[in-house]
């Protein structure tokens, strides 16, 4: 389980890169980066890191599903997934 100020702060950053989302691209069309380089380091998109929606882990985030391989693992196991099962052969 990932610490709550962790979580915190990957979603304060997805605001703020929704926040300067238009404002960013309007000055990369400009070619006006000194402006650029002005705007908060936390609204580029470069700085999001994909995590598991419910434990906040950072690695072996499957993007398909939006959570960790771990807990990937546990729901499958438990029928909690539609369409997904355990292979066997």
């Amino acid at each position: 389980m990932a610490k709550e100020s962790m979580k915190a702060r990957e979603v304060k950053r997805q605001k703020m890169v929704e926040k300067f989302a238009a404002k960013r691209e309007k000055l990369k069309a400009e070619g006006d980066y000194i402006a650029l380089s002005r705007l908060p380091k936390n609204s580029s998109p470069v700085r999001l890191h994909n995590r598991c929606s419910l434990t906040g882990r950072p690695k072996g985030y499957m993007r398909q599903f939006g959570i960790s391989r771990i807990t990937f693992r546990e729901m499958a196991s438990a029928g909690l997934i539609p369409g997904v099962r355990k292979a066997s052969w």
